[in-house]
């Protein structure tokens, strides 16, 4: 099967993997729509390390191909969307509901891929994210296959596993913005146009979309913007007294200062961009006594088996905007068009289709 590869130097779609079949509690589903995500490419970059040859992919949607022994909740024929969520749903972080802070579901990547022969025989691949959607077939654990309507399309719904998940995740889970809040979103990329559309949904009064290419003020405003500025320099202008949320997407470390400098009292700074692994950022100590949070943000502080279809219900009443972050489509075989175009910032999400 076809799947795209990266083995520490060069990215390539090849056509020799192998994937093995779902044990207990596991899915195999056949991916039909992956998004491109930025983290991809940070492990391409070196930006997020991560062990190689890995086959990449982490933001997909599909039919279910075969499911192992205990497995109830879904069966072959299922449309899911995937979320990168391998937890264990038995540790104490599980039952409070976090599952995004599950140690299970963080540092322990699989290989259930092989190339040169069947898994086991062939030379072994790893899975990005516990999920490696950058394949025509993939296996998961169960609890990262979330059903959704067969009437939502598959390239729109493959974006609700990690862009629509942290993005509006980080809005209504983190942040937990109010009817009436004051936002500013700082990089209008996949995550920032669903922290735009999050902070809609949620109701904010005014929301401040900052981004240094002009041309994205009408997808931000689309998305929930009511002010579009090309840098942080005129949001006093717009919230004299500082935003209540002001949220970094971009993941540079002086759009982090600039964050929690517009931020009124009782204000929250939160982080959705990833810069370098090392990456130190400094700020004014004395600014927070008034109240103010810096806070870290893993994958929208989401509940996936909730928020997938929850977000899969506010898509189809209109409410949720999903169709509209697919700019274009490729043939997984132009995985080289398509990071470019990522990169370049021509689209608001490219997806690979199989």
């Amino acid at each position: 099967m076809r799947g795209v590869v990266f083995d520490g130097k060069r990215v390539r779609v090849v056509d020799d993997l192998e994937v093995r079949e779902p044990g207990s509690g596991e899915v195999r589903v056949a991916i039909s729509a992956a998004g491109l995500c930025h983290s991809d490419l940070s492990v391409v970059d070196g930006t997020i390390p991560f062990p190689v040859p890995v086959v990449l992919g982490h933001e997909g949607a599909g039919v279910v191909e075969a499911v192992g022994e205990g497995v109830t909740h879904v069966r072959p024929g299922h449309h899911v969307a995937l979320s990168t969520l391998a937890n264990c749903g038995a540790c104490a972080d599980c039952d409070r509901g976090r599952p995004t802070m599950c140690r299970s579901a963080i540092g322990r990547p699989g290989r259930p891929f092989a190339r040169g022969g069947p898994v086991g025989e062939g030379r072994p691949l790893y899975q990005f994210a516990s999920n490696s959607a950058f394949a025509e077939r993939t296996v998961v654990k169960a609890v990262q296959a979330v059903r959704i309507p067969d009437d939502i399309p598959l390239p729109s719904a493959a974006l609700i596993g990690c862009g629509v998940l942290t993005g509006v995740g980080a809005v209504l889970n983190r942040a937990r913005v109010e009817r009436g809040d004051s936002v500013v979103v700082i990089g209008t990329g996949g995550i920032g146009l669903n922290v735009l559309q999050g902070a809609r949904i949620a109701g904010a009064l005014r929301i401040v979309a900052v981004d240094a290419n002009p041309d994205k003020e009408a997808v931000a405003r689309r998305f929930g913007a009511t002010h579009f500025l090309t840098s942080t320099e005129g949001v006093r202008d717009i919230l004299p007294t500082g935003a209540d949320h002001a949220f970094e997407c971009v993941g540079r470390v002086e759009l982090i200062r600039q964050a929690i400098d517009l931020l009124d009292r009782h204000g929250q700074a939160v982080l959705l961009g990833v810069p370098p692994a090392t990456a130190e950022a400094s700020f004014r100590v004395s600014s927070l006594y008034l109240d103010k949070s810096v806070l870290g943000c893993r994958y929208g502080s989401s509940r996936p088996q909730r928020d997938i279809a929850l977000y899969a219900d506010l898509y189809r009443e209109g409410r949720l905007l999903l169709d509209e972050l697919v700019t274009a489509t490729y043939p997984v075989e132009d995985f080289e068009k398509a990071a470019e175009d990522a990169r370049e910032g021509k689209v608001a999400r490219a997806v690979l289709v199989f």
